[in-house]
């Protein structure tokens, strides 16, 4: 397993010194500073060579230091931290002035992409095919910036039709569409997927949906049928592998989340394994050289 490199395309970190993203106060096993020393604790022996911060869904008002803060570390190159996507509000007004400053940073070679949680409760159903919403979107295409979509699995149509409206953007589907173990609408997340994967714009992150898994399940027959439709429907070239650390931990670690993948892949061959858990990152985000 470890023969193959890593790039972690969702990594998390929040260091309460810094940073302490409202939405953890719900969270207890979650509320505590979790930082590149402790990643690198979940990681080690796994062959991560490099990884893509993924935003926390800090406050509006901490967006800008957040994005400072992780574009300078992978600026540093000091980690394995390799570039970021940072947090975004595309329905707030002041948000292409927000997106536009980003392009003229200095860190703009490590800032990729943004993104909003679209299924937390303060996220209406709709909400990302608002005309307004639509339009900022629309700008980070022309800033070449990427945006992920993270959205409730009942609400991929949506997803569908924002793409759609952007084709100039390129997206990422965060979690399989948030396909989940014993999923009560399994059919339709399958049409629905297949569906969106249509678009030439959009690729897939395999991940974050170890957090389904309950009690008593079997990590692999549980997870089985998220993983081998999602890459059925993106195919093997528009899928990348997300840790999602340390959310992970809710039901499992990192390295159990690579074993399970492993062990659902393990009919897929080396090359097959190795676009998912690092080439496809690497072409996609243009990480390229020693991190």
């Amino acid at each position: 397993m470890d023969t193959i490199p890593i790039i972690d395309t969702h990594q998390h970190l929040w260091d309460f010194k810094k940073f302490q993203p409202p939405w953890l106060k719900t969270e207890p096993k979650l509320n505590q500073s979790m930082g590149l020393p402790e990643y690198a604790k979940a990681t080690a022996g796994l062959n991560v060579v490099k990884t893509v911060y993924m935003e926390v869904d800090v406050a509006v008002k901490q967006q800008v230091a957040e994005a400072q803060y992780v574009a300078g570390l992978s600026a540093s190159h000091k980690t394995v931290m390799a570039a970021a996507v940072v947090s975004c509000r595309p329905a707030l007004p002041g948000f292409a002035a927000y997106a536009k400053s980003l392009t003229k940073s200095p860190y703009r070679p490590y800032i990729k992409g943004l993104r909003q949680v679209l299924q937390v409760p303060d996220a209406p159903k709709g909400l990302c095919l608002q005309p307004t919403y639509v339009k900022n979107i629309q700008l980070l295409g022309e800033l070449g910036l990427s945006f992920d979509i993270c959205i409730r699995p009942t609400e991929l149509a949506d997803a569908a039709k924002l793409v759609d409206k952007c084709p100039k953007t390129r997206f990422i589907l965060d979690h399989c569409g948030n396909g989940m173990a014993a999923n009560p609408n399994q059919a339709q997340w399958e049409r629905d997927m297949k569906e969106l994967a249509k678009r030439p714009n959009i690729v897939c992150k395999v991940s974050g949906i170890i957090k389904t898994v309950k009690p008593g399940m079997n990590k692999i027959e549980a997870l089985t049928p998220v993983v081998l439709p999602t890459i059925e429907a993106f195919g093997i070239d528009r899928v990348m592998f997300g840790g999602d650390w340390p959310v992970c931990n809710l039901t499992s670690t990192f390295r159990g989340w690579v074993e399970t993948l492993h062990e659902i892949l393990k009919d897929s061959s080396e090359e097959d394994k190795r676009k998912l858990f690092h080439d496809n990152a690497a072409k996609f985000y243009g990480l390229s050289g020693k991190a």
